[in-house]
């Protein structure tokens, strides 16, 4: 009975994960394909640079929050005693299960995102003081670059280096975890990291994007 329910549960997690948000957004609202345009991404940052802030903010927020609903399916069972090492086991496992429904949506010919904002929901559900950190990395090198891919690969580095030295972790599946998330981020952004090298990464100059708003309401 328990691994059924536990399958179940994995199960709800990457169907949860697999929703793709800003495929169904830009099809019901703009009549797009949000994947056949911008960066070719189905995630919160294509959908800014695509369709503007006022898709891409729910976007982003229902993406976080699928995330970390799904690890917190957790507390739907009584098998895991909370903070023990079996529940943080089974928080990583439904975690992962997110993710990869994001990356691979069953609703969207398995053709998702890079997974960032589902993964941000889902360690702030694991480990939310390292994540409030991560997060302030990312908008500080947001702030400095522009670059929304490069301060998503920081961010991301910076949590196994947060789990591991500065809060010095002894459970070994966070351990595992925290570097797989990094080394996730790397794999799903090599694209970005080549353009990056190039020089021919976009930049999310927000500042821009609003002159040009005021400059076109004035003409």
């Amino acid at each position: 009975m328990q691994l059924v329910y536990q399958i179940l549960m994995i199960l709800a997690a990457y169907l949860l994960g697999a929703i793709p948000t800003s495929i169904w957004i830009g099809k019901r609202f703009y009549n797009i394909d949000i994947r056949e345009h911008g960066s070719g991404n189905a995630g919160a940052t294509n959908t800014i640079r695509v369709l503007g802030w006022k898709p891409g903010i729910p976007v982003l927020l229902f993406d976080i929050f699928k995330g970390w609903l799904a690890v917190n399916l957790i507390y739907l069972s009584r098998f895991y005693p909370p903070e023990s090492a079996a529940f943080v086991n089974f928080q990583i496992l439904l975690g992962v299960s997110a993710t990869l429904g994001h990356i691979f949506p069953v609703y969207a010919q398995f053709r998702g995102g890079k997974g960032v904002s589902t993964l941000v929901g889902i360690v702030l559900a694991i480990d939310p003081l390292s994540t409030l950190i991560c997060f302030c990395i990312f908008v500080l090198i947001l702030v400095i670059t522009k670059y929304v891919s490069l301060s998503s690969l920081i961010a991301g580095i910076s949590f196994p280096i947060l789990v591991i030295v500065v809060f010095r972790t002894s459970m070994i599946s966070l351990i595992i975890f925290s570097v797989s998330v990094a080394i996730l981020l790397i794999f799903t952004h090599r694209k970005n990291i080549i353009r990056l090298v190039k020089g021919e990464e976009s930049k999310a100059d927000f500042l821009r994007i609003r002159r040009k708003k005021q400059e076109s309401a004035e003409d």
